[in-house]
């Protein structure tokens, strides 16, 4: 899918670090990056894209055990747990109609199965990370000091713009290793009547989500996703928020030294927070139905402490 289109060269590539960087363009001590660009007006705005009151979920469930390790209490009537006894609360263990149920979770989030949002600190580059910051601010024991996902702990409430590159394509899916270019983008800009504008989020739908419903989870590193070439894009649109229903990069990348510089450049130079395996199956199609493919969408991490991304259920409300 590369006929014709000029392919930027890996120093192009390698170049993006220096003429897309953000570093500085918010301050020194900035740790939101691209996030800055949703002001308040961007955040009224987009509660103005709910034009239907629908609202959708772009998140795959997280599947027990295949994607998280899961101890479950069951206690169905609490006086009689072990200690109730003593607990200060009379009613604690007089009240013998109440139970509860609790779990203790264990999840990898990064990866490609779970939908996640990776922060600035996910990715470093010659051991930097956004905004010139050094790579031993990340502790073993506890997490990152800086550009941590809690920096994003006010959520991040914007304009959702749904490019259905599939559908743009005329086909079901792109095939893995298929990337998609900046004519893609205006190609589904123009189909869908949309156009991205500075604070969106901008959401990428391959296809995917439709072959792991039908097919399951695909093996191996071999996928579609953006291409390299779409990051001047983003940077000219003034792009908050990127997603897709895939880890993002195409794979292989096509560069040899740059095995995944969409994350590298995105999170390292510009401060672009990525949202990474949506699922984006119903998001299209609810698009579709209702002929609007913006929407306010909701993203809203867990606030846990010096992590370098948080699992999330993005909700897209048209």
């Amino acid at each position: 899918m590369t006929a014709g289109r000029p392919m930027p060269t890996q120093d192009d590539v390698l170049g993006y670090f220096n003429t897309l960087s953000n570093w500085g363009r918010w301050g020194d001590e900035d740790e939101l990056g691209t996030l800055n660009h949703i002001t308040d007006d961007v955040r009224l705005a987009a509660a103005r894209a709910v034009r239907h009151g629908r609202s959708v979920s772009c998140a795959w469930e997280v599947a027990v055990p295949e994607d998280m390790e899961r101890s479950t209490t069951t206690c169905p009537c609490a006086a009689d747990m072990p200690g109730a006894e003593n607990m200060p609360v009379p009613g604690f263990h007089a009240d013998r109609r109440w139970g509860f149920s609790s779990e203790r979770l264990g999840i990898t989030f990064h990866g490609n199965t779970l939908t996640h949002v990776d922060s600035p600190c996910h990715i470093f580059w010659d051991g930097t990370m956004y905004n010139g910051r050094s790579h031993s601010l990340v502790d073993a024991a506890t997490g990152s000091a800086w550009a941590a996902v809690t920096a994003a702990a006010n959520g991040i409430i914007t304009r959702g713009v749904l490019l259905d590159i599939a559908r743009a394509r005329d086909v079901p899916w792109l095939e893995p290793g298929q990337g998609v270019f900046p004519d893609d983008l205006e190609e589904a800009e123009r189909r869908q009547g949309v156009r991205v504008r500075s604070g969106d989020a901008v959401l990428l739908r391959t296809g995917y989500g439709r072959v792991r419903h039908e097919a399951g989870e695909a093996s191996g590193f071999t996928q579609a996703g953006w291409h390299a070439s779409c990051l001047p894009w983003l940077h000219e649109r003034e792009v908050a928020l990127i997603g897709a229903d895939t880890p993002q990069d195409v794979q292989p990348s096509g560069y040899e030294d740059v095995l995944m510089p969409v994350h590298a450049v995105s999170l390292v130079a510009m401060g672009l927070w990525l949202l990474d395996n949506c699922d984006l199956e119903v998001c299209a199609t609810t698009a579709a139905e209702l002929g609007q493919w913006d929407f306010h969408l909701a993203v809203a991490p867990v606030r846990f402490a010096g992590t370098s991304g948080s699992p999330v259920n993005p909700i897209a409300t048209f």
